[in-house]
Formats: structure tokens, sequence, C-alpha cells
């Protein structure tokens, strides 16, 4: 039986960016409480965060990759926004486009971008608004 109240869900068609940020984010966060949800798919990851969410599950936030084969990052953000607008939204990319980066920032969708490569401790101060809200 699990305990877990809180989610985070990253999504990037990248296997290694994902174990990469799986092993990031487990350091600083209680793995007995959050669940830790990874997805090179992002029409899977919309399907997860929904029967999450459905379930008491509270999404921390997501990190998305712009540059996917499926959808891109800032049409992932949007379809989590509209039906979440809550669910706070990470990208996490190096072949981001501007113009729909600031179209998402305009519009209140992005909390931070962040270039790859990225720095570890740069990731983990731009989600700690988010980190520091979690109680298990």
């Amino acid at each position: 039986m699990n305990n877990f109240k809180y989610a985070i869900i990253c999504v990037d068609d990248d296997f290694l960016i994902l174990q990469t940020l799986k092993f990031q984010l487990s350091k600083c966060i209680d793995d007995r409480c959050v669940l830790i949800e990874s997805f090179l798919s992002p029409e899977d990851a919309l399907l997860t965060i929904e029967d999450l969410v459905e379930v008491g599950l509270n999404m921390i936030f997501v990190i998305v990759d712009f540059q996917m084969p499926e959808m891109n990052g800032a049409k992932f953000i949007r379809a989590v926004k509209d039906r979440h607008p809550e669910i706070p939204c990470l990208m996490l990319s190096g072949e981001a486009n501007a113009i729909q980066i600031e179209e998402l920032e305009s519009d209140d969708l992005l909390f931070s971008f962040i270039g790859k490569p990225w720095s570890e401790t740069h990731l983990i101060n731009a989600m700690q608004p988010w980190l520091s809200k979690v109680k298990c």
C-alpha cells in the first residue's frame, strides 16, 4: 500500500533525460509520499495526470520538453492547463521556440523555462517554491 499524496510528472522523448530528472528530483523529495512519474509520450502523460488527479493526488508540477514527436511542449502545457489550471508547469528544453515560450509566459501558463543542458541546482531552485509546500 502506498502513501502517495503528491505527484511530479516528467515528459521528454529522451529516456536518459527522464532518468536524470528522476535521479535529481529524488534527492530533494520524500519518496514516501511523492510519486515521480516519467513519460516518453505526452498523450500517456495527459491520461495519467487525469487518473492521478481523480484518485486525489496533488500535482506538485509538470516538467516537459519542448521538442517531442507526438506533441510539442507548448501544446502539452496548454492541454494540462485547460483541464488543471492550478498545476505549475516547467519547460526544460534545448530546442524551444522562443515565441511559443513567450506566449506561454505571457498567458501565465509557464512558471519557468530552463535550457538544456541544465544545472541540477538551477532546476531544484526553480522548483523550490512548490517543493517547500509538500507535507508528508
